[in-house]
């Protein structure tokens, strides 16, 4: 219909959009949103039915579907707020239920600064995206999806559908949302001064350590399975490992919160880190295998993203190079060598290796963005009066 052919009674009654709402970062922030759903469905769906053996394929593709319907339930209903909701504890949040229509219509706003003036008071308050809340839950859910996914590929070949269906809830409500709230939703951790910009520990050391943790308590796969778990499907491992790869963007482009000037610089920087680690890898596979190796290479693909998520939008761009660098080789290290040398690395049956590719990959990267940082990309990170006393 023509917009002279509207009443103009019509056009006068339409609810006008508010006066805090951007656009461009809203498109932007429910797009970023929507690459890191993809890396879990389908991209983490694909992966983990492929790289498996093919008895096992359906139920570990299953295991990480089932993951992102549940923890979105558990994310609206209560987990939401206790990650970034009102403080009840120093590490945690009140639970409560994030479906409101009044609720998902305001303004975001997060936990901004934790600079002081001189006299006590806060200097900045909180960040007030200029987006709804809407968006913001939904962005923040498909993190936490994620974590809960990656720790299912440490119990891949042998956890029973039941028991994964019990652990997801119960390790978002009293796991995830402490990291969370104490490092991004305003706990101790972010009163410190901690950055973490998109989840080097809150997702990748913590999933790396609960799979590990899971794996010892679940107990190892038959021994043929262990000395035999060649993948089913190689192509379509690539598959899956591509769409992690490209939902990457997303997942550090994102965390901004906005479409800012830092925002294609971490993702520039995530890209070039993790063509950096791959490549890495895939040549200490050659000097020491006398081949490169297809999985190799997408575990230094993982490590090198893993690597520069806490630090992504926080260093420039030779530092993204160094961090690939350590990321190619020192994971390879501790996976190749050092797994096969200490005992409890070597007994616990963790399937893809998380420990080595998230935790190892997490903290390392954290620490090398606690000496790479550049002070001016940090403080469009997290305003203030300048830098804040730690970060990494």
């Amino acid at each position: 219909m023509a917009a002279s052919a509207v009443p103009s009674a019509y056009l006068n009654n339409l609810p006008s959009l508010p006066d805090w709402l951007n656009k461009g970062d809203n498109a932007w922030q429910m797009t970023a949103a929507t690459l890191v759903g993809i890396q879990s469905v389908p991209g983490l769906v694909i992966l983990y039915g492929s790289i498996v053996k093919k008895k096992w394929a359906i139920n570990s593709a299953f295991m990480a579907l089932y993951a992102f319907a549940a923890v979105l339930l558990c994310w609206v209903l209560w987990a939401y707020k206790m990650a970034f909701g009102e403080k009840i504890l120093p590490f945690w949040g009140r639970a409560g239920q994030a479906l409101a229509q009044d609720y998902l219509v305001n303004q975001a706003y997060l936990p901004a600064s934790a600079h002081y003036y001189r006299n006590g008071t806060l200097e900045t308050a909180m960040i007030t995206p200029f987006y709804p809340m809407a968006t913001m839950v939904y962005f923040q859910f498909v993190f936490a999806a994620v974590t809960l996914i990656l720790i299912a590929g440490s119990l891949l070949g042998r956890m029973n559908i039941k028991a994964w269906m019990l652990f997801v809830p119960l390790w978002l409500t009293f796991s995830y949302t402490i990291g969370a709230f104490s490092l991004w939703g305003g706990g101790f951790l972010f009163q410190w001064g901690v950055m973490d910009y998109s989840g080097g520990y809150v997702i990748h050391l913590s999933a790396g350590i609960a799979g590990f943790t899971a794996a010892y308590w679940v107990g190892p796969r038959m021994n043929r399975d262990r000395e035999c778990f060649p993948p089913n499907n190689i192509l379509l491992t690539l598959a899956g490992a591509g769409l992690l790869w490209m939902g990457w963007a997303g997942f550090n482009g994102g965390d901004p919160y906005s479409a800012n000037v830092d925002s294609p610089l971490a993702v520039l920087n995530t890209h070039v880190c993790a063509a950096t680690s791959l490549l890495v890898w895939t040549i200490l596979d050659v000097v020491v295998f006398g081949k490169p190796s297809v999985i190799g290479a997408v575990q230094g693909m993982i490590t090198g993203l893993v690597c520069i998520t806490p630090g992504a939008g926080l260093v420039q761009g030779w530092a993204a190079i160094v961090m690939g660098f350590c990321s190619g080789s020192l994971p390879w290290l501790t996976m190749m060598v050092v797994h096969k040398k200490v005992a409890i690395l070597h007994q616990v049956d963790d399937t893809l290796g998380v420990f080595h590719t998230h935790a190892v990959a997490g903290l390392l990267g954290g620490l090398l963005t606690g000496l790479l940082a550049e002070p001016t990309l940090c403080s469009y990170f997290l305003p203030g009066d300048g830098a804040p006393s730690y970060v990494g």
